[in-house]
């Protein structure tokens, strides 16, 4: 293990998050809040601490490998929520720790899953950071910090394939570091497109920035109560619309500037997503019909939240307590499939929910043909063994850690559709949830926030870098 490495990459981080925090400071200014001290105050905090791992931690080596990485990602999660969490406690507008550490979680891990109750009394300066946080957490922390740092090795492709959701990550240049510039000039790109659309469409510049952030995240906090249920129809589906966008797999829009064409329609993950958005938005319509009498109103209704609920953003027009049972069962099977592998959408991914169905029917021919040699294809490509190996891995352990989690959120008084969707939003980082929380998450005690808080954490590194990284024997130096 490269400590010295682990540690000076930390400090860096914590210096990046200070500039990041000097953002809504400057809108609280702007706006004359009390609460741009409570942002000096963590900035002067965030500084120190990463000046003194920075210049205490000089590595010998610069060399990153697996073992390093996950301890990078694990901590630098931990250490961005932590210190994103003081604004929120010091200005006293979240008066609990736990309760500012998960608004701040939800916030990176773009799950959008929140305990506040009346978010319309929150000063800009603070709904500003809520909402970037969304945004930095989408393409994820390492991959901002990986193409601003410059002497991190290029060996630190290790750092985004523990951080990058879906079961395999690649370059798109000869160095990681090229690979995030090209990831997040398409982001920003896709970004400001639609902080553009917003504002044509009469959204003021204040909430047209934090819902771009929200949506381009795919994290869905919103401003307002009823978040985008206030809104009008043009807005509606401009959101519904990037919420999509942002939930394709990032690769696909490089080889489209490429003019890679004919890979892009190969795509099994891209038409197996369009097929389930359609499927789900006819069927949630004719079952929603009768709540609504007027076909545009029920199609923009449906489409709008399976786009949230797939893409993970949790964003609303509609509140899916009042939707007949077999609408709730599609939502929550969507909390569950997520978006595709490589974009902002947390999830299971698609590509994954894929590769399971077709192990499956695999299996059940080699039963029926035991000599017979099947293979498992994707984009007209055999995947190979070892992918189909962790994927079926990744989805057992999967479904064994919500189990646990459900189990212990038990514990408390509400519901068993309370829990059980409490627990597939918060672990699958999408955000709204049925029963008692419907609104917020405050209705949860501690104990139950700091899990749901972990849950977020395991559903956006993908388990394996957060159990491995919380590891003690992994900072063994052999």
């Amino acid at each position: 293990m490269n400590r010295r490495m682990v540690l000076n990459t930390l400090g860096h981080i914590a210096i990046a998050e200070a500039a990041l925090l000097s953002l809504p400071m400057i809108v609280s200014f702007i706006y004359k809040e009390a609460c741009a001290w409570a942002f000096l105050i963590t900035i002067g905090i965030c500084l120190g601490v990463g000046f003194l791992l920075k210049f205490t931690s000089r590595p010998g080596t610069k060399v990153i490998y697996a073992k390093e990485s996950f301890a990078i990602v694990t901590y630098a999660w931990l250490m961005m929520a932590g210190f994103g969490a003081l604004p929120f406690v010091i200005s006293g507008e979240i008066p609990s720790y736990i309760d500012a550490f998960f608004e701040t979680v939800s916030g990176f891990t773009t799950t959008g899953a929140s305990i506040l109750t009346d978010v319309e009394a929150m000063s800009h300066g603070l709904l500003f950071w809520r909402s970037f946080t969304h945004w930095i957490g989408g393409m994820g922390v390492l991959v901002f910090v990986m193409a601003l740092i410059p002497n991190i090795s290029d060996r630190s492709i290790h750092i985004m394939r523990a951080e990058m959701p879906g079961p395999e990550v690649g370059k798109l240049l000869p160095k990681a570091r090229d690979t995030a510039k090209i990831l997040y000039l398409i982001y920003i790109v896709l970004t400001a497109v639609m902080i553009v659309l917003l504002l044509a469409g009469g959204m003021p510049l204040f909430e047209s920035i934090l819902h771009a952030f929200g949506t381009a995240g795919t994290g869905g906090f919103g401003i307002k109560n009823d978040s985008i249920a206030g809104y009008s129809p043009y807005l509606q589906w401009v959101i519904a619309i990037f919420m999509l966008i942002f939930t394709v797999n990032f690769n696909l829009y490089y080889l489209i500037l490429i003019r890679k064409f004919k890979t892009v329609l190969k795509s099994t993950e891209l038409w197996s997503f369009i097929g389930i958005v359609v499927v789900c938005v006819a069927i949630i319509c004719t079952n929603i019909y009768s709540m609504y009498n007027n076909f545009a109103e029920t199609f923009r209704a449906s489409t709008f939240q399976v786009a949230s609920i797939i893409s993970t953003s949790g964003f609303a027009t509609a509140n899916l307590n009042d939707w007949p049972s077999l609408s709730k069962a599609i939502i929550m099977l969507l909390m569950v499939f997520g978006g595709c592998a490589g974009s902002t959408a947390g999830g299971l991914k698609i590509s994954r929910a894929v590769m399971l169905v077709k192990s499956v029917f695999r299996e059940l021919k080699k039963l029926l043909h035991p000599r017979c040699v099947k293979v498992v294809k994707m984009d007209g490509k055999t995947v190979d063994e070892q992918v189909v190996g962790s994927v079926n891995t990744y989805f057992a352990i999967y479904m064994m850690c919500m189990i646990v989690i459900f189990i212990l959120l038990s514990l408390e008084p509400f519901s068993v559709e309370t829990n059980l969707s409490a627990t597939l939003s918060c672990f699958n980082n999408v955000g709204p949830a049925f029963g008692s929380a419907a609104s917020n998450f405050s209705c949860y005690s501690d104990f139950s926030t700091l899990l749901l808080s972990l849950a977020m954490l395991l559903g956006r590194l993908e388990i394996f870098p957060l159990i491995l990284g919380l590891n003690p024997l992994i900072w063994r130096k052999r």
